[in-house]
């Protein structure tokens, strides 16, 4: 019986060293535990709450979309906030003691105002007509380039957008474009209305067509009509000159002459 008594004594004691060496170590463990968590909760519980914001004062409550902080909170007053200036603006709940100011849509960007800025509202751009974005944001845009122009001989083969480029395609054989066409031309057939090919097509120009003989016509018609002219006043200059010849002669002839050859000049008779 003693025996069993000892040996309960032994364990005992054996469970009660382990468990106090347990404690021992939890006790340990926790004291390190929370020497790691008490500074975090510190900063936490000095924090400031979402609808506010901290100052120089502590933490004090934010102002309104559309609003800045003039004056900081006290121990006894509560945040002094006034509205945004013209062409400033403030889109949220803060402790800003400033508006924004508004964005400038600036046309040398490419750029033109799609929604005008507001005390709580940032001005939004969008491109020019002819214009594409490059530089795009939440619902606006930075900057923008003007859309490529395509060359003659090219044809649009997608048209350009506020958001995307003009994009161009080559003409092939027989047809052409002058940059300008959302899809190439074929060239006329000028045998076809009967005619001759004045000028061949190109990738840029179409075929021009006519009679071979039409100019040849022209031009050798323009001659004749000024030779003709060129005739009739040269035969009015000469019928013009013998008729003053003429005329001439004839009132020499009704002279009588002297033996030198002179004509002689009779005195004018009196009437009766």
């Amino acid at each position: 019986m003693e025996k069993k008594l000892n040996k309960i004594k032994l364990s005992f004691n054996r469970y009660s060293s382990l468990l106090a060496n347990t404690m021992l170590k939890g006790i340990i463990y926790g004291l390190i535990l929370f020497t790691i968590i008490t500074p975090c909760n510190d900063e936490y519980t000095k924090g400031c709450d979402r609808a506010e914001y901290d100052s120089e004062n502590g933490c004090c409550p934010v102002c309104s979309p559309g609003y800045y902080v003039r004056k900081h909170c006290t121990e006894y007053t509560s945040t002094t906030c006034a509205p945004c200036p013209s062409s400033t603006f403030s889109d949220a709940a803060s402790g800003l003691t400033s508006c924004l100011s508004c964005t400038v849509c600036d046309v040398a960007a490419g750029l033109r105002v799609n929604r005008v800025c507001s005390s709580t509202s940032d001005t939004l751009c969008e491109p020019l007509e002819g214009h594409y974005c490059t530089d795009p944001i939440k619902d606006g845009c930075r900057g923008a380039v003007e859309h490529t122009k395509c060359s003659p001989g090219q044809y649009i083969k997608e048209v350009g957008t506020a958001s995307s480029d003009t994009v161009c395609d080559d003409c092939g054989h027989n047809t052409y474009s002058d940059g300008s066409f959302t899809s190439c031309r074929p060239h006329t057939r000028c045998e076809s209305q009967g005619m001759d090919v004045i000028r061949e097509g190109t990738s840029s120009s179409d075929s021009e067509c006519g009679r071979s003989g039409t100019r040849a016509t022209v031009v050798i018609s323009s001659l004749v009509m000024m030779m003709l002219a060129a005739m009739i006043v040269m035969m009015m200059f000469f019928w013009q000159r013998q008729r003053t010849g003429d005329h001439g002669t004839t009132e020499g002839e009704n002279l009588p002459m002297t033996s030198g050859g002179d004509s002689i000049q009779h005195p004018p008779q009196p009437d009766g």
